[in-house]
């Protein structure tokens, strides 16, 4: 079975981490004619007609030079150039959420590429100054660490672990298994997905899935097993997707961010799916494959 998750990291490229700090190298990667860079406006990108577009390293306006890597022989960069571009066609430069329709078809060989990019920015964006002394962060290292002008302390980008799960009760295989999804109040009507949360400091990843669904639906879960993760840099996410099995099966709702959650079987989820009264996360995120997984197989419809 083909994962959907996957799709987005599939062509990654080499980030040439080693040679981040070499300037004459990067000098004239900078100035190679074949080079291609992404604009990125404090952490906005406005793509063309023909989706998301690299220009050749001379168009670039000024900014922060961020070194992605290479791939196909190309050095690609992204430049973090001023917020204020942004504010002048606020309607035309979006989000890196807003971007994920521009990444479908051909265009998917850039996500990691792009997921690189705006992780980064937003990071930048984020870190203006030094979290020990206050002072002024200038960036080094192609863009990939902020040191402190007064203090010398270098800051490196995070990424934020999460946890995001299915949790199936029931004998495993049979028609009367069933799988636990919820909804956050937020959403349209008819609209689940897994569950998922932050892992707290000093916790493991398995005690951060029983955690979580115990806070938000009163289900004790047992068993905990990997599945597989996906970077989401919205703005500094990495989801690690896991299985669970319920000890109990009783839901009692008292987070407020989760107005509702139900056990599907597969026949639920077939027929559900099939009407229109159940909508199931996108094909792109890692929440559609736990429950394609789990389910055995595709399901229709997405938002």
């Amino acid at each position: 079975m083909t994962f959907p998750h996957l799709t987005l990291t599939q062509d990654p490229h080499d980030r040439l981490g080693l040679l981040r700090t070499d300037e004459a190298w990067l000098a004239a990667r900078w100035d190679d004619a074949d080079a291609r860079v992404l604009v990125i406006s404090g952490t906005r990108v406005k793509p063309g007609a023909g989706g998301i577009e690299w220009v050749p390293t001379a168009l670039a306006p000024d900014g922060v030079r961020v070194l992605l890597g290479e791939r196909d022989g190309v050095t690609w960069w992204a430049v973090i150039a001023s917020a204020e571009l942004a504010k002048a066609e606020p309607e035309q430069w979006l989000p890196l959420r807003g971007l994920l329709p521009y990444l479908g078809g051909d265009a998917v060989r850039q996500a990691p590429l792009v997921f690189h990019a705006l992780g980064l920015a937003e990071w930048h964006w984020a870190h203006t100054f030094c979290p020990r002394c206050g002072g002024r962060l200038a960036p080094r290292a192609a863009g990939h660490e902020l040191v402190c002008e007064s203090c010398g302390k270098p800051q490196f980008p995070r990424s934020d672990p999460a946890v995001i799960m299915v949790i199936a009760a029931g004998e495993p295989g049979s028609p009367e298994e069933r799988c636990l999804l919820g909804r956050n109040k937020s959403w349209p009507e008819g609209r689940y997905s897994t569950l998922a949360g932050f892992c707290e400091p000093g916790e493991s990843l398995e005690d951060a899935v029983r955690r979580e669904v115990l806070e938000e639906t009163g289900v004790v879960v047992g068993e905990v097993t990997y599945f597989g993760n996906q970077p989401w840099p919205l703005p500094s996410s990495l989801m690690l997707g896991f299985h669970g099995r319920a000890t109990s099966e009783d839901i009692r709702l008292e987070d407020d961010d989760v107005e509702d959650a139900q056990w599907f079987t597969r026949e639920d989820m077939r027929r559900r799916t099939a009407d229109g009264s159940l909508v199931l996360p996108g094909g792109v995120s890692i929440s559609r494959s736990l429950v394609e997984h789990w389910y055995g197989g595709a399901l229709p419809g997405s938002w």
